[in-house]
Order: C-alpha cells, then sequence, then structure tokens
C-alpha cells in the first residue's frame, strides 16, 4: 500500500499567523507544505511568490512543493528553486506559455523534483509536452 503524503496548502492560513500556522499543521502530522503560486493570468487569482516562499523556507523543514499556475513557469523555476523548494509542478495548458519539457529539464536542474499537471477538462497528450 502506498503512503498518503499530507501536503497542506499556505494559502489557506492567516498570513498574519503564518509561523504559528506553519508549526500547527507540523504538529498535525504534515509531510509537505504546499504553495499554490497564481499570477492573476493563468488562473483568475494573484496568490504570492518566491519571497513568501523564502519566508516559509525559515520557518520549516518540511518539504516545499511549489504549484505554478503562471504563464510563464520557466522565467521563475529558478527564483523559486533558490527560495528553497523541494518540489515544483507546472501546468501543460496552452496558456502555459512555456515549453514544457524544458522547463521541466529546468526544474531537474535546479536541484527540485519536477512534477507535471493539468486541468481535469485538458486532455492528455504527450507530444503536447514537447511544444
Amino acid at each position: 500500500m502506498q503512503r498518503i503524503i499530507v501536503a497542506p496548502s499556505i494559502l489557506a492560513a492567516d498570513f498574519s499567523r503564518l509561523n504559528d500556522e506553519i508549526h500547527r499543521v507540523e504538529a498535525a502530522g504534515a509531510d509537505w507544505i504546499h504553495c499554490d503560486i497564481m499570477d492573476g493570468h493563468f488562473v483568475d487569482n494573484i496568490s504570492f511568490g518566491p519571497d513568501m516562499v523564502r519566508i516559509v523556507r525559515g520557518l520549516t523543514s518540511l518539504p516545499l512543493d511549489v504549484h505554478l499556475m503562471i504563464e510563464h513557469a520557466d522565467h521563475y523555476v529558478p527564483r523559486f528553486g533558490k527560495a528553497g523548494a523541494n518540489s515544483i509542478t507546472v501546468h501543460i495548458e496552452p496558456e502555459a506559455k512555456h515549453d514544457v519539457s524544458k522547463t521541466l529539464e529546468q526544474i531537474r536542474d535546479s536541484g527540485c523534483r519536477a512534477g507535471l499537471t493539468l486541468n481535469p477538462e485538458t486532455p492528455f497528450d504527450l507530444p503536447a509536452i514537447s511544444r
């Protein structure tokens, strides 16, 4: 049986009490901390950037799972790697304006685990990864 990984998103945290919120999920048994990064273009919301990931990295030793819901993920991968991400996941949708294969390579080159995701309505097509 595979182990279930619990990765609460800091997007649900009270940012005025971020340190307490992170310690609370650690005490509850969280395995990772999930960071939803939204640019207001790929998705209709704006969250935070590499500086917030750097702050979270200073508050926990748990792995940071960074989910880039942004148009130009390739421009930001190095910044999130330097900020302390352990894994970075990018989207394959046409709205994600980057070469997916190159971006996945860039993530691995930054020392992070690479992930690929797609929205439920997006058909999975392997040739699209190399666009």
